[in-house]
């Protein structure tokens, strides 16, 4: 069931932080919208007298606006942040599925090991805009790490000696001070594990021509999308064009040793095209070397595939087309618990574009900061001693079940070999 919240129980919820791919659907009282409207009148109308349909009307207005509230983030937390808004708030019974509730079904904790990885997520600004984005991720979005904060990160991981950096987007590229960050960090530690991940069609961006280039000379690792190996399914997951653009750019980096050479590791990427679970990684890596060597002679070292999570943009589709529940459903019945042991939030720690404190980028985009912290926050990665992190909880939602359905999936790609027959609730 669920109960109005009231009095302390009240939900702030300031509009940076509102999210049209929540995985729980506030219902805003119609009497909240004429103060929202005050400030942006242009987009919602105030509400007349309050009923069924100007309630209706006025929620489908506001969904549509949630990518512009989260590209405005600091204009609303300036300005709008004392506002409340009443929200049906989901009640302790909720049905939505517990993922905490599950592993304690099977005598599973979530806790950290000690951090391998430093995960940064420089921005929301890229030069595709695709339909299983879980960043929501475009060429209108402005949010980009600034020079300040990657001179603050570099400071902390100058400490804290990390070995394996993976910079993610967005289109990481984008960020202006892209080369610096990876030159520095190069500079740091020699052996360290530095992560481009890709999406190809940057590296023949104008601007972007010497790109390749670059990434070799600092011995970057790059994890490259590629939905598929036909043209179909890669356009309609990223656009028309991409497929192409894709192949073209694979070609460049096979040229220049990235595939074939030992130390320019190149791999792929694999997300299924619709609201399923991927195949398996060995078979799919089988018919990508085959069929990409047969028709493009291209080679690449491993395939990763990896579970699409219901949020943000992918969410937004699963919805439009009535499959979110019955996807949600899915990954909760092929819950695997083998795969605990290797989840990527376990020895991860990610890092916003403003250096903010997440377990792992998926619960960033859902604006939820570090289990961690919840005690004595610690907001910023500058502020943070790693090794604290040790055996200290994860934050987890529904969404998480994405990781731990069929065979697993990861950064990494999937997480076990064999993945189980569904199991029921």
């Amino acid at each position: 069931m669920e109960q109005e919240a009231s009095g302390t129980q009240r939900i702030r919820v300031a509009l940076e932080t509102y999210d049209s791919s929540r995985l729980w659907q506030p219902t805003i009282s119609p009497s909240g919208l004429p103060a929202i409207s005050a400030y942006i009148s242009a987009a919602i109308p105030p509400a007349p007298e309050p009923s069924a349909s100007c309630h209706k009307s006025s929620l489908e207005k506001f969904e549509k606006m949630g990518n512009m509230f989260e590209r405005s983030g600091s204009y609303w937390r300036s300005h709008l942040s004392p506002l409340f808004m009443t929200v049906t708030a989901p009640s302790p019974t909720s049905s939505a599925p517990n993922f905490l509730e599950r592993l304690a079904r099977h005598n599973l904790g979530l806790y950290r090991t000690r951090p391998r990885v430093l995960q940064l997520n420089v921005g929301k600004l890229c030069n595709l805009t695709c339909t299983h984005c879980h960043v929501n991720a475009g060429p209108a979005r402005k949010e980009i790490m600034t020079r300040a904060t990657v001179d603050r990160i570099l400071a902390w991981q100058s400490r804290a000696q990390l070995p394996v950096i993976d910079l993610t987007g967005g289109a990481p590229e984008m960020m202006p001070t892209f080369k610096y960050l990876v030159s520095a960090l190069r500079t740091l530690d020699p052996s360290a594990t530095i992560i481009d991940r890709c999406n190809l069609t940057i590296l023949l961006e104008p601007g972007y021509e010497d790109l390749a280039e670059f990434l070799r000379a600092q011995r970057v690792e790059i994890v490259a999308s590629m939905p598929c190996y036909s043209p179909e399914n890669v356009n309609a997951q990223r656009g028309e064009g991409v497929f192409d653009a894709s192949i073209t750019a694979l070609q460049k980096l096979n040229a220049l040793g990235y595939g074939r050479q030992p130390s320019l590791p190149l791999h792929l990427v694999y997300n299924p095209n619709g609201a399923k679970l991927p195949g398996a990684q060995d078979e799919l890596a089988a018919d990508y070397k085959r069929e990409l060597h047969a028709h493009f002679g291209i080679e690449f070292n491993q395939l990763f595939t990896i579970t699409n999570l219901p949020i943000a943009r992918f969410a937004s589709w699963l919805r439009h087309s009535g499959q979110y529940e019955a996807y949600l459903d899915l990954l909760v019945h092929a819950f695997n618990p083998t795969t605990v042991a290797g989840l990527m939030c376990r020895d991860t720690i990610n890092v916003s574009w403003q250096g903010e404190l997440h377990d792992c980028d998926f619960n960033q985009m859902l604006q939820l900061p570090m289990a961690a912290n919840t005690g004595t926050p610690v907001r910023h990665l500058w502020d943070l001693d790693p090794a604290s992190l040790e055996h200290a909880p994860i934050a987890t939602g529904p969404h998480c079940f994405g990781c731990t359905a069929g065979a697993g999936s990861s950064c990494g790609g999937s997480i076990v070999n064999e993945q189980p027959i569904a199991r029921s609730a």
